[in-house]
């Protein structure tokens, strides 16, 4: 069993990792790292999505972006392939930065191995907490950042990339995001992409 005490010291290295991040998010009036924002947002809807997680799933969420700026999407080329080569670049970097932190604080390495296979979101749709992880980052999508990438989209992108997003989720993510107190605007675009007008 791994102790809270040690979930939470990963946490707190986590997040350092994060601070250095030079975007900024604000939070109740307060300018803060976009990724720590991003990483303790995993974190609270994890935790009311699927409360029993194990070790492993709590640390990947929490890790989900860890230093995502490192490799900027203006590496790859700027359409769906170079989008896909990012994304999978970031998955292994994330897993294996997730091990150099986590390491020195004393997880196993079946919690480490178990961490990294999940960052790198393997099984997807198969393996549980792959899918609970996929889960929960539509949920904070869907919250947080849906509205202002919206906003910077034209709504058939919007629509598409709900209807893909909710293609990913599991009926447990979906029957979450549908209860989720989104925007008026994202919660019609959401309507939409379902067809529910």
């Amino acid at each position: 069993m791994v102790e809270v005490s040690k979930i939470k010291k990963a946490y707190a290295v986590i997040d350092a990792a994060n601070a250095a991040d030079a975007r900024r998010i604000e939070v109740a009036g307060e300018l803060l790292p976009y990724e720590m924002v991003y990483g303790q947002r995993m974190t609270a809807a994890l935790k009311h999505f699927a409360p029993a997680a194990a070790p492993p799933l709590q640390l990947a969420a929490r890790a989900q972006h860890l230093e995502r700026w490192v490799i900027a999407r203006s590496e790859y080329p700027m359409n769906r392939v170079g989008y896909h080569n990012w994304r999978n670049a970031q998955k292994k970097r994330h897993a294996r930065r997730a091990e150099e932190l986590l390491l020195p604080l004393g997880f196993s390495p079946e919690t480490l191995e178990r961490t990294k296979f999940l960052l790198e979101k393997k099984n997807l749709k198969k393996d549980p907490d792959t899918q609970t992880l996929e889960d929960v980052i539509c949920l904070v999508f869907l919250e947080y950042y849906a509205q202002d990438f919206a906003a910077d989209h034209p709504e058939e992108k919007v629509i598409d990339i709900l209807q893909k997003t909710w293609k990913k989720m599991s009926e447990a993510g979906q029957s979450a995001a549908l209860k989720l107190k989104l925007p008026p605007a994202v919660s019609e675009l959401v309507s939409k992409a379902l067809g529910d007008e």
